[in-house]
């Protein structure tokens, strides 16, 4: 056995063992695992069936890292994105009015054109094309907007006539009786953020993870205590895990191949189709040469040796996410972890996609997770995200105010695709205004973007 494993992944060429490659596996799996609660709890905002999101998530998870693993030999996990699950269920669908099955039908579009760019030179075309601070930008914006996603869902930010957005008033919420449902949530979400961000500080493996479970725990008391009271139709759920089913899977069947290709021919869906690509483009060409070059695996020149394996595997993995019913997937940050406990070949990420597929059997556990549990990750990944802003050059002007404007604008707007077109118009303008230096900077594409663009504004 051990000579079949060295054979499919080139153990002792990169210099690792099974033993090495196994803990690896599981170490990522235990820092991604999150996402089998936040996953269900993001997307049933848009009305799409919880339990059925979690096996989809779960299944989803478990193809993709096996596509990953066999088709680059990465130590690299595909699951569902933080952001653009956001962005699914907040801009497009309650956003922009469009149900969840015609979103499901753009990110199944969405996977198709990023397969066709993985297969040609026109990816390396369009990464090239789009400035380097501009794509630190779109990952910081995402951070902002997932961070915002995280603290209105845990009721921690509120709407506000006067200021547009404000804090929770928990004064106001034990006066008018609503404590023990909207206070007490949002006072568990911070001390969650709080749990998360100290495991953060001591480099605790798993501490999204952790965080997310203490947090429920904490929850679970405060119900058993009477000071958390299940309110079904106001969002409040039990958070006592339902073993009425015993262990059993829930069914795909609400969501598998749930497609509305009606409104293919709108600008609107054109629209969302490219801000999904944009942002699983730059996201995950980002996090495969990070972590590639943390893993040490990259060429000398800087490139990735199976960089075209890793995208396919992503784009049919998008494919296969769409058809069971949940938004686009992409490379996973957390697999630093594992590549940091020394994973190094696809056998690491074979393991992680094994404890999916296993996870399925704890469906009472993670559906029973509450938004204001699942809260903290998503503020704590959007810090993470948020560091992306250090690599931009705001001593030069040309560079800074495009990339302020992009990622600040994903949060204000409440979409990731007008971030990435205010950035990329103010970007193409400024430059162009700032002499022939700066117009030497805008590639061809860009020019063809911002005009594209601009049109969407003024004309439709």
């Amino acid at each position: 056995m051990e000579k079949t494993l060295d054979r499919w992944f080139h153990l002792k060429e990169r210099n690792t063992s099974i033993r090495t490659e196994v803990i690896a596996g599981l170490t990522t799996f235990i820092t991604v695992a999150y996402i089998l609660a936040v996953n269900p709890s993001v997307l049933s905002a848009a009305g799409i069936d919880s339990g059925a999101v979690f096996t989809a998530t779960a299944v989803t998870s478990f193809v993709g890292t096996c596509l990953m693993a066999l088709l680059s030999n990465y130590p690299f996990i595909l699951a569902p994105s933080l952001g653009l699950n956001a962005y699914f269920a907040y801009t497009v669908v309650l956003g922009m009015g469009y149900s969840w099955q015609i979103a499901l039908a753009a990110v199944f579009v969405e996977g198709v054109i990023f397969l066709l760019l993985s297969l040609t030179k026109l990816r390396d075309l369009i990464i090239n094309a789009i400035p380097p601070s501009l794509k630190l930008a779109i990952t910081a914006g995402i951070g902002l907007f997932v961070a915002l996603i995280g603290l209105k869902g845990a009721g921690i930010i509120v709407g506000n006539e006067a200021t547009l957005v404000g804090m929770f008033n928990f004064h106001d919420s034990i006066v008018n009786g609503t404590f023990s449902t909207a206070g007490i949530s949002a006072v568990l979400a911070l001390v969650g953020i709080l749990i998360t961000a100290v495991f953060m500080a001591k480099n605790v493996k798993g501490s999204i993870l952790l965080g997310i479970l203490i947090t429920w725990l904490l929850g679970i008391i405060c119900q058993l205590a009477g000071v958390y009271t299940p309110d079904a139709a106001l969002g409040y759920a039990n958070l006592i895990p339902d073993f009425s089913r015993g262990l059993a899977i829930p069914s795909i069947e609400p969501t598998f191949l749930k497609f509305d290709f009606s409104h293919m021919g709108e600008i609107g869906f054109v629209t969302v189709v490219f801000a999904i690509l944009f942002a699983s483009l730059f996201d995950t060409i980002g996090t495969l040469v990070g972590a590639a070059s943390k893993a040490n695996l990259l060429e000398e020149d800087g490139s990735l040796r199976n960089a075209r394996g890793a995208l396919m595997a992503q784009s049919l993995t998008t494919m296969v996410g769409a058809a069971f019913g949940i938004s686009p997937t992409c490379t996973s940050v957390e697999c630093a972890a594992g590549i940091t406990a020394g994973g190094r070949t696809g056998l690491s990420s074979l393991v992680a996609a094994i404890l999916f597929l296993l996870s399925l059997l704890l469906s009472p556990f993670f559906l029973a997770i509450p938004m204001f549990a699942t809260a903290p990750a998503l503020v704590v990944v959007g810090f993470s995200m948020m560091g992306a802003l250090f690599g931009v050059d705001f001593n030069d002007m040309t560079e800074g105010i495009p990339a302020f404007l992009c990622a600040i604008s994903m949060p204000f707007t409440y979409s990731i695709a007008e971030g990435i077109y205010l950035g990329v118009i103010s970007y193409v303008v400024i430059n162009v205004f700032f002499g022939a230096e700066g117009r030497k900077k805008v590639s061809p594409m860009m020019y063809i973007l911002a005009v594209a663009f601009l049109v969407k504004y003024l004309f439709i």
